[in-house]
């Protein structure tokens, strides 16, 4: 009876190691998700988003950053709306009309050269509306000001 005992505590003792290789960590809502891969594990970062392959070496585990291709897919976005933008001048030019839903592309400044800013007239005019808008700012904040000294 002891040496069943003992035999099946020595089983045990073989199948829980085993067991917990094949275990995926407890992810629970922490910075860190884990996912098991064939290489280890795939480590999530939530807070910086960055992906990381941990597995297991000679001397414990070790977590080397997945290599990141951002650069490639800002070049390929740009390079897309770049290619879309001369397809809709294409259009344009050609007197076709755009797909339903689709924007024209806002007109483009140049390099080296300055908006078209309008005569003196529009510029006064801004002026004074915004002119208009700081005073009546202050004269909120002096508003505000007063009703917290009365509260007080």
């Amino acid at each position: 009876m002891i040496e069943k005992a003992i035999a099946v505590v020595i089983a045990g003792l073989l199948i829980v190691p085993a067991l917990a290789e094949e275990a995926t960590p407890d992810n629970g809502g922490g910075r860190y998700t884990f996912n098991k891969v064939p290489e280890g594990f795939l480590r999530l970062d939530a807070q910086t988003g960055e992906v990381s392959v941990c597995s297991q070496r000679a001397v414990g585990w070790a977590c080397q950053a997945v290599p990141e291709d951002r650069a490639v897919l800002e070049n390929e976005i740009a390079r897309l709306r770049h290619e879309n933008a001369t397809l809709k001048r294409d259009l344009v030019t050609r007197g076709l009309p755009l797909p339903p839903g689709t924007m024209p592309e806002p007109p483009t400044v140049g390099e080296g050269a300055l908006p078209r800013l309008g005569n003196d007239t529009d510029l006064d005019r801004m002026m004074v509306l915004v002119g208009r808008m700081w005073h009546r700012l202050v004269e909120a904040i002096v508003r505000a000001q007063k009703q917290m000294l009365n509260k007080s």
